[in-house]
C-alpha cells in the first residue's frame, strides 16, 4: 500500500491495541533497481532479528510465534521491489500482515509491541499532500486521487459517474425535424448537480485541496449548479480524452500544482513571519519539540527532506551523526522528525512541508506559536 491508502479510519484501525506481540519492520529502500538486491538482503536480515528476539522473548507461546512468523514470511516474500519509493514498513500479527511503501524515508527498525509503530507512515502521509482532481465534462465525471508524484482513479462515493443517454425518441424528430442532443441543457444540469453531490461527501471523509479538469462550459456550469467548484484550489481547462493515462493527467496538472504550492509556500512564509513580530516563534529542532510537547505549536512548517538522529537529555535534543548513533542507546531516536509530526498532527497541529533550504535560517523546522 502507498500512503494514500492511509485514512483517519485506517490510522485508528493501525493504532489499536493488539496482542502481544505486534511486529513493525521499518527500513530505507531504493527507487532504482540496480539498488533493489541490497534491499532484499536488509529486509532479510531484519525478519531474521525479529524472529531471533521473538524466540528470545519467553512471554510469546510457540503458537503465536509460529503464528507471526508465518505472516512475515508471507510478507517478506510478497514486498515487489518495483514498488519501492524511500522506505518499507512491514505491520505483522499472527492474524494479518501489512506492507507499505513510503516517499519518505525511514531507520531500520524492528519493534515488538501490543501496538503497530505509526509514525513514519504518519509523516510520509503528511509530507505526500494528496489531493484531489475531478476531470469532467457534460456527460462524464472521473474522480482521481494524487501527491506530486503519482495519480490514480479513484473509484469511491459513487465515482466515476456518467450521465444517461436520452433514448432516441422518433415522435420528437418528426415534430420538431432534429435529432435530439445527447443532453438538453437541463439534463446536464442535474447531472453537474449529482457531481457536485457525490463530491461534496467525498471531501467532507476526506479533506484535501481540490483540482478541477474539464473544458470551460463544463466548469462554468459546474460552478453555477454546485459548491464544490468554488472551493478549488486549482483548475485545468482542457477536455480530458477516455484513453488519457494517469501519468498524463498529471503532467496537465502540474502547472496548476506548482502554482499552488508556491501561493501556499508564500502563505506559509508570512504566518511565520506574523508569528516573530508577536514574539510566538519557535526555530529549530529542540524549540520546535518542546513546543509541540507542550502543546503551544499552532503551525509547524518542515523541510521535505529533513532528517535528523538525535540524544533525548534530561531538557533537550542533541544532535548525534549517523556514524555515532548507537542502536542500543535507547535515548537516542533516529526518526525524530517523524515523531514530532505524529505528535503534533495528534494534537491537532497543522503540519506543512516545504521545499529543501526554505527554513535554512531556523534550522529546517519552524513553528508559529499559538501563545
Amino acid at each position: 500500500m502507498d500512503t494514500d491508502a492511509l485514512t483517519a479510519r485506517l490510522l485508528q484501525e493501525l493504532r489499536a491495541a493488539k496482542p502481544y506481540p505486534a511486529l513493525s519492520l521499518t527500513m530505507p529502500t531504493h527507487r532504482r533497481a540496480r539498488d533493489s538486491a541490497q534491499d532484499a538482503v536488509r529486509l532479510r536480515n531484519l525478519a531474521a532479528e525479529a524472529i531471533s528476539r521473538l524466540e528470545a522473548d519467553p512471554t510469546v507461546s510457540r503458537e503465536a510465534r509460529t503464528a507471526l512468523k508465518e505472516q512475515l514470511d508471507r510478507a517478506v516474500t510478497e514486498v515487489d521491489p518495483r514498488q519501492a519509493l524511500d522506505a518499507l514498513v512491514v505491520l505483522v500479527t499472527g492474524d494479518e500482515h501489512q506492507i507499505w511503501h513510503l516517499p519518505r524515508t525511514a531507520p531500520e527498525r524492528v519493534v515488538l509491541s501490543d501496538t503497530y509503530l505509526t509514525r513514519n507512515l504518519v509523516a510520509a502521509k503528511a509530507q505526500a499532500q494528496p489531493f484531489w482532481a475531478l476531470t469532467v465534462s457534460g456527460g462524464h465525471a472521473a474522480l482521481w486521487s494524487g501527491t506530486a508524484d503519482v495519480l490514480h482513479e479513484e473509484r469511491t462515493g459513487g465515482f466515476p459517474l456518467t450521465a444517461p443517454r436520452e433514448a432516441p425518441n422518433p415522435q420528437r424528430e418528426e415534430r420538431i425535424g432534429d435529432t435530439p442532443s445527447t443532453f438538453s441543457d437541463e439534463e446536464t444540469r442535474n447531472f453537474l448537480r449529482t457531481v457536485d453531490e457525490k463530491l461534496r461527501a467525498v471531501l467532507a471523509a476526506d479533506p484535501r485541496p481540490l483540482y478541477l479538469v474539464g473544458l470551460a462550459p463544463a466548469l462554468a456550469m459546474l460552478d453555477e449548479v454546485g459548491e464544490c467548484a468554488r472551493s478549488a484550489v486549482g483548475r485545468v481547462t482542457k477536455g480530458v480524452p477516455a484513453d488519457m493515462t494517469p501519468s498524463e493527467l498529471l503532467k496537465e496538472l502540474r502547472p496548476a500544482l506548482d502554482e499552488r504550492q508556491r501561493r501556499f509556500s508564500a502563505e506559509i512564509d508570512g504566518k511565520l513571519d506574523e508569528a516573530r513580530g508577536r514574539r510566538a516563534f519557535a526555530g529549530g529542532l529542540d524549540e520546535v519539540w518542546a513546543a509541540v510537547r507542550e502543546g503551544r505549536a499552532g503551525l509547524v512548517a518542515v523541510e521535505e527532506h529533513f532528517q535528523q538522529t538525535v540524544r533525548e537529555t534530561a531538557e533537550h535534543l542533541e544532535p548525534v551523526s549517523d556514524a555515532a548513533a548507537d542502536p542500543a542507546d535507547r535515548s537516542v531516536r533516529e526518526d525524530i522528525v517523524d515523531e514530532l509530526v505524529e505528535a503534533a498532527l495528534d494534537s491537532g497541529t497543522d503540519v506543512v512541508f516545504l521545499a529543501d533550504d526554505s527554513l535554512a535560517e531556523h534550522g529546517r523546522i519552524a513553528a508559529a506559536l499559538r501563545y
